[in-house]
């Protein structure tokens, strides 16, 4: 398997905020449970959801950690001609505060109105741990993925001073990079995240990955990237991987 199925799989991944998990039953054994939940990667890479203690997929976890996440892209045309991702992993509810703290700094960027009700409700936040992946990147290009997930270097204070900065001072610099990505600017849009591929944009409940030309390792490369960006005409195109 190549580098860039991976990759491909991965960006997937980052470009969808939203899947179908797939537990199994408590109330009815042997039968999968579906439900759809929200999403974002943590600093690990790895789905992070929030979701309900009474909700039924909750009891499913807590019986048995195994589950899926079916992941595929928005609004297509056609189902079976584009990518779609099945993340098989085991599920496990964060307990230690300084994780839950991270958590939820990282997940109310990309879900504001969570906040609300985690605080007036009794909900948890999880992490899928990736067991392995099946990735179709079309007709005929199906592939089992063992490792797909990418630590984010930025997460953390890095990459809330980068968010921050942007939102204050550069505006403008963002409305350009919805404007160069033909995305839709019926809402002014906000920064939420940055990781070494690409970076999230908020506009309205929507969001949208969009990558880098080049992978960013450093505060430094995500600063002249987004520079870069700013001034240029058109998206510029990513850099492949190789083999």
């Amino acid at each position: 398997m190549s580098a860039q199925v991976a990759k491909n799989a991965r960006e997937l991944l980052l470009k969808e905020y939203r899947g179908a998990l797939s537990t199994q039953s408590k109330a009815m054994p042997g039968f999968p449970f579906g439900s759809v939940v929200p999403y974002c990667l943590d600093e690990q890479g790895r789905p992070l959801i929030l979701i309900s203690r009474i909700a039924q997929h909750t009891h499913n976890l807590q019986k048995d950690p195994k589950c899926s996440l079916l992941v595929g892209e928005r609004e297509a045309d056609d189902v079976q001609a584009v990518g779609r991702l099945t993340y098989l992993a085991e599920a496990e509810k964060l307990a230690d505060g300084a994780a839950i703290e991270a958590a939820a700094e990282r997940y109310y960027r990309y879900f504001p109105d969570s906040a609300n009700y985690h605080k007036a409700h009794d909900f948890d936040f999880w992490v899928l741990t990736p067991v392995r992946h099946r990735y179709i990147g079309g007709f005929g290009a199906i592939h089992w993925v063992d490792q797909l997930t990418l630590v984010n270097p930025f997460a953390g204070k890095a990459e809330l001073s980068m968010v921050e900065h942007m939102n204050s001072d550069h505006a403008k610099a963002i409305a350009h990079y919805v404007a160069l990505a033909g995305l839709p600017s019926v809402e002014p849009a906000q920064l939420v995240g940055i990781d070494s591929e690409g970076m999230h944009l908020r506009i309205g409940q929507s969001l949208h990955w969009l990558p880098f030309a080049e992978p960013c390792n450093t505060p430094t490369q995500v600063r002249e990237a987004l520079v870069s960006l700013a001034h240029a005409e058109v998206w510029p195109k990513k850099t492949a991987v190789n083999a």
